[in-house]
């Protein structure tokens, strides 16, 4: 790592880096997280009674879409075409859930804002759909776990 900053022009201020002379790669990126409940919460996802619905396929669709329009909502993301996006789910039998995300692309630049922003949103869907029942859910450890493709290689978080 070089330590420049990129995301900045000659003034000082915010600019979109342009990609346009790097190399088409294939780009994968895994991030991952986890949202903490009551026990009773946890075991009425798994029995399919919440209110609001299926929770598990609720929560995959809106990180799916999250991915999708990562560059909307984070303000230096470029436009990606993904090729892949895939949630999924993996509890405790207690009070924690674990989301992962893995996004694929062939672009110029990477796609690990978009797994951890499908990974938030995964996480805040579910809060959402169970917070009637359960405020006190704490969503927590969000982190890129892998990564691949481009000039920087390959990463894995240790």
């Amino acid at each position: 790592m070089t330590g420049k900053l990129t995301h900045f022009n000659k003034q000082g201020y915010a600019r979109m880096v342009d990609v346009s002379s790097k190399k088409v790669t294939k780009r994968v990126a895994k991030a991952t997280g986890q949202i903490k409940m009551q026990p009773t919460t946890l075991q009425r996802i798994l029995n399919g009674r919440i209110k609001k619905g299926d929770v598990f396929a609720v929560a995959q669709v809106a990180g799916i879409m999250a991915a999708k329009h990562t560059f909307e909502l984070i303000p230096m993301c470029h436009i990606i075409p993904l090729t892949g996006v895939n949630i999924s789910f993996r509890d405790n039998g207690k009070d924690l859930i674990t989301v992962t995300s893995l996004v694929k692309a062939t672009h110029v630049t990477g796609v690990e804002i978009e797994a951890l922003c499908a990974v938030q949103t995964t996480l805040l869907t579910i809060y959402d759909m169970c917070k009637a029942i359960d405020r006190g859910m704490i969503i927590n450890n969000v982190h890129l776990v892998e990564k691949n493709g481009g000039k920087s290689g390959h990463f894995i978080f240790q």
